[in-house]
């Protein structure tokens, strides 16, 4: 099969790749669609030690069942496995299972590729008249609404009535937001300094989208997770008030913890989603809350190279490049 195989810090080769194989309780997948995330392009810039070349990257798939129990159907996957027996995945925090495994990092290859193998239990079935470009969003937009379920748990007043704040447009960033008005925040607004991603994303959702934001905010959501936005959450979240940190920009830097002591901030940690936070997504997605998705830019696989390129060189203005075998 052919595959996009990251091959050293900025340097993708399409080429000929070994099938997969999969393992019993496992699918085979035509991969009809794949999403470019940011983690990929921290790996493509050999900022990620987790991911070694030579690796097929890509964990944001749609596809067709070839082989498995369902032959035909077209699925979304969830590119998390879990042990499904630990504490963590009795509890239902399978996200933070200590074996978890997840797609485009050893041992399991990624999707930028024809063909994927995954667990049955990962699939979730797409149904009729349903975008397929509209289903490969599951994965990122899963991160968000993780990160608005523990939100809610931790804010003082309602979600309706917060003050809400999200930090980039990419993927992560708007997601969060539409996860916002989905799951009923009434005040939401977007930070995203890049003038042509905020036109493209204008009247993406019911919020508003900023060059920056000053006003105080109940909830923030960094999408990025750089210092600069870090120190911008603490220098705009009000006291008593909540920043969910969901981007990996940055390892450090930003954190003001003598603010957060004396005005009762909390900072919190949001990893992925869980298995039931990617069905409640997909939902979302398949009965059209999350809007009409023209945010999206598509590409062929073949192209690969070249996606990263340009978004390496911020030239992209779209928040999310789909990539389609």
């Amino acid at each position: 099969m052919k595959a996009l195989v990251y091959t050293g810090p900025e340097r993708l080769d399409y080429r000929e790749a070994a099938e997969p194989e999969p393992g019993p309780g496992e699918a085979l997948i035509k991969v009809d669609a794949v999403g470019l995330c940011g983690s990929d392009m921290h790996a493509y810039l050999g900022h990620d030690e987790r991911r070694p070349a030579p690796l097929i990257l890509g964990h944001e798939a749609v596809g067709t069942v070839l082989q498995g129990s369902r032959p035909g159907t077209r699925v979304t996957v969830n590119p998390l496995v879990t042990c499904g027996r630990c504490a963590y995945c009795r509890e239902g925090r399978d996200n933070l299972c200590p074996d978890r495994q997840i797609i485009s990092m050893p041992p399991r290859e990624g999707a930028f590729a024809e063909r994927l193998a995954m667990p049955e239990g990962s699939l979730v079935a797409v149904p009729d008249g349903v975008e397929t470009l509209h289903a490969a969003l599951a994965e990122p937009l899963a991160c968000g609404w993780h990160a608005v379920r523990l939100a809610k748990r931790m804010l003082v007043r309602p979600l309706a009535e917060a003050r809400c704040l999200v930090y980039g447009g990419g993927a992560i960033g708007l997601g969060a937001a539409l996860v916002l008005a989905v799951q009923g925040a009434g005040s939401i607004r977007l930070v995203e300094p890049n003038a042509a991603r905020r036109a493209r994303i204008a009247g993406a959702g019911p919020f508003d989208v900023l060059a920056a934001s000053e006003e105080p905010a109940d909830l923030i959501i960094d999408g990025v997770g750089i210092e600069a936005t870090r120190k911008a959450a603490f220098a705009t979240v009000a006291p008593g008030g909540v920043i969910a940190h969901i981007g990996l920009g940055s390892a450090s830097g930003g954190l003001d913890a003598r603010r957060a002591t004396l005005q009762e901030i909390t900072f919190f940690g949001t990893y992925t989603y869980t298995a039931e936070d990617f069905r409640q997504t997909a939902a979302a997605i398949f009965d059209g809350r999350m809007g009409d998705f023209g945010w999206i830019e598509t590409r062929p696989l073949s192209d690969g190279a070249t996606a990263f390129a340009d978004l390496r060189a911020g030239t992209v203005a779209a928040s999310k490049i789909v990539l389609i075998p």
